[in-house]
């Protein structure tokens, strides 16, 4: 998992830096679009991977994606185009996105009475390795290349490979052929959709500001480096706000994190497009942190509560429904970005955050009144 917080934290890092973009000669309507080839990836490989940790179990699955991220890091350290980085993009998000779906299903399995506060611990290593490469990055100007800090990451995954290739694991559940067809019998599981729609603006949202924030604070004159810390701050408060939500969730119920954290990161998206100094910049990234960090793993914890027999092909669906969203915001901002200015770009996680407080209410109330939602505390 930590692995995967260096994969999505890379690319949002590395744009930050005059140096990447002139290496690549691009433009920020494909940066944008380099960002959702990342999760593209990272969508086909929540779709397949799901129900093959299911069949075939988390060994093989964990091993072969360690070294697509490992060969994706290699890749984009010899990068000196867009169509190679574009390539290099969605072999780095399938094997991502292979390592963010068998990590939480193991745990979600393994962990079966304290499934909200484990997976919240998962999330703290994600966020390590996230707030590792915006530190790293503002440390190496000027030191080392950015090449070299992609090589590093590549040594980070072979290490995970080879730790895969000789610990043990769970066996597999269950010993039938794979079939596409159990994606769409989960999705008709009671509740599943409504979990998904949460998730697919939290995904959006997520990717949006990991991949525009150091630009957003290049553009609003900020150097290179303070961009990559201002980035570091928003990784930071997310990795406080799951060490955090693993107590909290001792004493509220589930769906009362995520509404309470979902009207936390309006304010906060509101402050970061307010924000006219440095300190404001540093504020609404940390703020956003902290109210994005308890979101997406306590809203699997709950589909976890109820559908743990079928874990890994509902966490499957649930990382592909809301992976699309991690692909269409970013690219919408590059959009934006490019025919009009990145402050206008970054509304669009603003809208994203109040839809997923509408959602929340929905979720919230339902929950109360026992209809629809699983994992109702």
């Amino acid at each position: 998992m930590l692995v995967f917080g260096v994969v999505l934290a890379i690319l949002g890092t590395v744009f930050g830096l005059p140096a990447m973009r002139q290496r690549l000669q691009m433009s920020l309507a494909q940066q944008g679009l380099l960002l959702f080839f990342l999760y593209l990836g990272i969508f086909v490989a929540s779709s397949a991977v799901g129900p093959l940790i299911d069949h075939l179990g988390n060994k093989a699955n964990l091993l072969t994606s360690s070294v697509l991220v490992a060969i994706a890091m290699v890749v984009f350290a010899d990068a000196r185009s867009f169509a190679t980085a574009s390539f290099a993009a969605l072999l780095l998000g399938v094997g991502g996105g292979g390592l963010n779906t068998c990590t939480n299903a193991l745990v979600s399995d393994l962990y079966t009475a304290q499934r909200g506060p484990m997976l919240n611990l998962l999330g703290i290593f994600f966020g390590v390795g996230a707030l590792s490469i915006p530190l790293t990055a503002a440390s190496i100007v000027g030191r080392f290349t950015i090449p070299q800090l992609f090589l590093l990451c590549a040594m980070l995954a072979t290490v995970c490979a080879l730790w895969y290739a000789v610990i043990p694991f769970p066996a597999a559940k269950t010993k039938q052929e794979f079939s596409w067809r159990e994606l769409l019998e989960v999705a008709k599981y009671q509740g599943v959709l409504l979990l998904a729609l949460i998730l697919f603006c939290e995904s959006g949202n997520e990717a949006c500001i990991a991949g525009w924030t150091s630009t957003y604070v290049n553009v609003a004159g900020q150097a290179p480096r303070v961009a990559t810390l201002v980035l570091a701050g928003y990784w930071a408060g997310l990795m406080v706000s799951r060490m955090l939500a693993a107590r909290v969730l001792r004493g509220i119920g589930k769906l009362q994190l995520v509404l309470s954290m979902a009207l936390l990161s309006l304010a906060g998206c509101a402050v970061l497009l307010l924000a006219r100094s440095l300190v404001l910049l540093f504020a609404g990234t940390a703020l956003i942190g902290l109210s994005y960090g308890p979101i997406f793993p306590t809203t699997l914890a709950i589909a976890g509560d109820r559908y743990a027999q079928r874990a890994g092909t509902v966490f499957g669906l649930l990382f592909s429904i809301a992976l699309t969203g991690g692909m269409l915001l970013p690219w919408a901002v590059g959009q934006v970005s490019q025919r009009v200015s990145v402050c206008a770009g970054m509304i669009v996680p603003a809208v994203g955050a109040v839809v997923i407080v509408g959602l929340s209410i929905v979720i919230f109330f339902r929950g109360r009144r026992s209809v629809a939602l699983p994992g109702t505390d």
